[in-house]
């Protein structure tokens, strides 16, 4: 009797400790339908069918949560629609899942110059530069962004009158 709760503590400690192992997954073991979803989204953004595209990667996610292309393709998705705050809690989303994803860093980095905080989109430039050490695309997508400057902020800003 007395070691009855010693065994149920050992078992709880056990389960603790291989449960979030079990969940973590390399890319290449994300579920299959949950990438089949995914190919299948990037079709509709091709398409410019967005929302389609995003409620696909949605469920992509909703069939294994650690898709982390998913949640990097809702923040493409987020872009084209102007909704850069999203962009960038989606790609925190994924780089919660992997600190280092080149692709996650330069879209929030982008999705950062276009609401104008072009002092941290240089700090996720950097980040790319020190993973990146032979060069990757990333840093040109990211660097060109950067010298281009917001876009859709520029294009809202109105016109002064002019005075006569």
């Amino acid at each position: 009797m007395h070691s009855l709760p010693r065994f149920l503590l050992i078992g709880v400690g056990a389960f603790a400790l291989a449960a979030p192992a079990a969940s973590q997954r390399a890319d290449d073991q994300i579920l299959p339908k949950s990438a089949e979803l995914q190919r299948q989204a990037r079709e509709l953004v091709a398409a410019g069918k967005l929302e389609q595209a995003e409620d696909l990667l949605e469920t992509a996610l909703a069939v294994d949560p650690r898709n982390r292309g998913a949640f990097v393709d809702i923040a493409r998705v987020a872009e084209k629609q102007h909704l850069f705050g999203k962009a960038i809690r989606m790609t925190n989303k994924a780089l919660q899942l992997e600190p280092n994803d080149t692709d996650a860093i330069a879209v929030q980095g982008e999705a950062m110059v276009e609401m104008g905080a072009i002092a941290r989109a240089q700090a996720n430039l950097q980040k790319l530069q020190t993973i990146c050490k032979g060069g990757c695309p990333q840093i040109a997508q990211l660097s060109g962004a950067i010298s281009r400057g917001p876009t859709v902020a520029a294009a809202k800003v109105p016109e002064s009158p002019k005075s006569n």
